[in-house]
């Protein structure tokens, strides 16, 4: 078991480690010019919102808008992360946030830019963004052996926190110069590198042992591996509260600079960056966090601190003091969200990790873009004090979460087991042959049934999560000794599939219940073709066709299932 406090960095020299390896190197140090200059398009964004508008409501969609499409095209997005080259996947996604980025540039400068026309370019940007974050995250472990794994994520998250405290600053300096149409041309370029960096990358991907998966189904999949994954479903629920009640400091950002403080648009920046300092420290701070703290007392103490926080930029009227705060409340949230996305890496294999961290960035991006716009209609009706108060208020009661949704302790699934050979059978098959029904019968003690069947309960979530459907445990009334596990699979191909996905902890959860198994004789399983009519290519010397048989393929021993 692995902890989200343990420390994984010290084996491979420390945070910076990563950068050793040239392809994460480059990548990263490109991703960071990138992430500076979607901050400093967001800070032209912003302002040219508040120029254009003085609706409240209108300053927060610009967030809403770059932040909506991680919710809603993220599972698609990690499914063809999944199933594709993610280096292509990348720079396709990168060329779409590229000519969002320079048509809003285009229209800015022709002076035809509208509060409308600026959302949709926003959302366009966003989108391609939206669409290469799976590709680009789960990348990560193509560019970095496994130990290094965690101290790249956390690297990837101070590339993000660095540019954020320097983006806005720049920003608010170049929109002070040369206008937002100065910063909506900057992103464009600073896009560049990025594009470089991607094409460079020499890409080694193994062929595919299996045909690949069609969108849809794979969409589905990744959805049933993590309603099937209790630790990740929780990551998630926490990423999501967390957004939806914390961000109203990103969202109320430039309404704070100019209403609260009275500033331009450099003041705006000026306290984005000391978010984005404070960001840097608290990235840099988290191994020792994590050495010191569960992964729940962590969260709890990161969002009681960032309650007090937004509370004092609410209170301050002094910029010295908000900055302050936000250095605070930058350190605290970076630990939080990068706490969550370590989590995830360290749950999921390979094959699902494009859609694990889509539907984590979903949620996560979901609740702020929801957030977002919840804060700006409070801040409409009530004011930018009390919407910042109310956000406090919610932070400091949030801990109250871990009561039902604590904090898990997360399996090491990320290490996939070697693949089973294919088993033999004697009966014609297409890779559409099915469904396909599994029974596994064991032997067990009568004093050892509780225990089995507990552990039983996570084989069904091991089985489930990979692609099987109808799962059930049953028990002989009449030998007690007896029990069949029997699961169905769609078509033989889903099978063979499942046979690849299986993991170290997943397979040394199968090789625990043949533990349990007494007798002489080695655990019995059946594979059949429940044929449906039409479903199998029959040999004219085969008389029989009824829908409803079943034919038995071979035994074999427990642990190859």
């Amino acid at each position: 078991m692995i902890d989200l406090h343990q420390p994984q960095m010290s084996d491979v020299g420390g945070i910076t480690s990563p950068l050793r390896y040239a392809t994460f190197r480059h990548i990263w140090l490109a991703s960071l010019l990138s992430n500076l200059g979607l901050l400093i398009q967001l800070v032209g964004a912003s302002w040219a919102m508040t120029e254009m508008t003085s609706s409240a409501d209108k300053v927060a969609l610009v967030v809403t808008a770059l932040m909506l499409p991680v919710m809603l095209i993220a599972m698609p997005a990690g499914a063809v992360a999944d199933m594709y080259d993610r280096r292509i996947v990348a720079v396709v996604a990168l060329s779409i946030a590229l000519s969002g980025a320079t048509t809003l540039t285009a229209i800015d400068w022709l002076g035809l830019n509208t509060p409308n026309l600026l959302l949709v370019l926003c959302f366009v940007v966003g989108s391609g963004m939206a669409l290469m974050g799976p590709a680009w995250q789960s990348s990560v472990s193509e560019q970095v052996p496994a130990e290094a794994l965690p101290a790249a994520v956390a690297l990837n998250g101070i590339s993000y926190n660095i540019a954020r405290s320097f983006g806005p600053a720049i920003g608010g300096i170049v929109v002070a110069t040369g206008g937002a149409v100065a910063a909506f041309a900057l992103n464009a370029l600073l896009f560049l590198p990025l594009m470089a960096a991607l094409l460079l990358w020499k890409r080694l991907a193994k062929p595919p042992r299996l045909p690949r998966e069609q969108l849809s189904r794979a969409i589905l999949s990744g959805m049933r591996y993590i309603s099937n994954s209790p630790s990740i479903r929780i990551v998630m629920a926490r990423a999501m509260v967390t957004g939806l009640i914390g961000c109203s400091y990103s969202a109320l950002m430039p309404l704070v600079a100019r209403d609260l403080l009275h500033g331009d648009a450099q003041i705006y920046g000026i306290m984005l960056g000391a978010f984005g300092l404070g960001a840097v420290i608290g990235a840099l701070c988290l191994g020792e966090v994590r050495n010191r703290m569960s992964g729940e007392a962590a969260v709890r103490a990161c969002t009681l601190s960032m309650g007090g926080a937004i509370a004092a930029v609410a209170l301050s009227r002094e910029p010295v003091l908000t900055a302050t705060a936000l250095v605070l409340a930058g350190a605290v949230w970076t630990m939080t969200t990068t706490l969550f996305n370590i989590g995830v890496q360290l749950s999921a294999p390979r094959w699902v990790l494009g859609r694990a961290l889509a539907a984590y960035q979903a949620a996560s991006s979901g609740g702020f873009a929801i957030g977002a716009w919840g804060w700006g209609r409070l801040t409409d009706a009530a004011g930018v004090e009390v919407a910042l108060l109310s956000s406090a208020a919610l932070l400091m009661i949030s801990p109250l979460l871990g009561l039902w949704l604590r904090m898990p302790r997360i399996n090491a699934l990320s290490q996939e087991a070697e693949v089973l050979a294919d088993p033999e059978v004697r009966l014609p098959l297409t890779y559409r042959s099915g469904p396909l029904v599994v029974e596994v019968e064991y032997r067990v003690a009568p004093e050892n049934a509780r225990a089995f069947h507990n552990l039983m309960q996570d084989i069904q979530l091991s089985r489930q999560r990979n692609g099987a459907y109808g799962w059930s445990i049953a028990r002989d009334i009449a030998d007690p000794e007896l029990w069949t596990e029997r699961y169905h699979c769609p078509t033989w191909l889903d099978y063979l599939r499942q046979r690849t996905r299986w993991t170290q902890s997943e397979r040394a959860l199968d090789k625990q219940a043949v533990t349990f198994h007494i007798g002489p004789d080695p655990v019995r399983v059946r594979r059949m073709l429940e044929r449906p009519f039409g479903s199998v290519r029959w040999k004219e010397d085969v008389p029989d066709r009824t829908a409803s048989e079943l034919l038995l393929f071979e035994s074999e021993h427990g642990e190859n299932q």
